[in-house]
């Protein structure tokens, strides 16, 4: 059993409370992930995050396949962090922690994502192939598009 982690770090120019207002807010991940994903929250988005909240979506991650993604935030601790895990979705295991810190002149976010392809050693196999640039790609659209709302971090 193979198991996969991707580690980012970005720091923006914005308050602790900004940033957690954002990351919080359900509704904005749909603003965070490349359109051509075809992100749609179907329900759970209404309120900020709490933990047992359970959020459905439905998202075409490759080869225009539609999937349906239940999630459950796990862990909240207000200003800090959340864990996201799916209960429902294209991974074996999904458990992406959020963290956020105070740095002098802005925040850094840190994510942290365990998963598990299914298929045993087929999913190995796309691993590099697909799935590992794909999750790149994903956050590198992210990484941009933080900068665009809240500008560069210079210090």
């Amino acid at each position: 059993m193979k198991i996969y982690q991707l580690h980012k770090k970005q720091k923006l120019p914005i308050s602790v409370d900004k940033a957690w207002d954002f990351l919080s807010d359900p509704k904005n991940l749909k603003v965070i992930t490349p359109n051509y994903m075809g992100f749609n929250i179907l329900s759970g988005a209404e309120r900020k995050m709490y933990p047992g909240q359970i959020i459905q979506y439905i998202v075409t991650p490759v080869l225009g396949i539609k999937t349906k993604w239940v999630t459950e935030i796990t862990h909240v601790v207000d200003k800090n962090y959340f864990v996201d895990e799916q209960r429902f979705g294209p991974y074996s295991l999904w458990h992406h922690k959020h963290f956020i810190k105070p740095i002098d002149g802005g925040v850094e976010m840190e994510d942290i994502i365990d998963y598990k392809l299914p298929l045993g050693i087929l999913g190995q196999i796309i691993h590099p192939i697909l799935v590992k640039p794909k999750l790149e790609e994903i956050f590198e659209y992210r990484k941009n598009k933080l900068i665009e709302l809240f500008g560069e971090y210079n210090g």
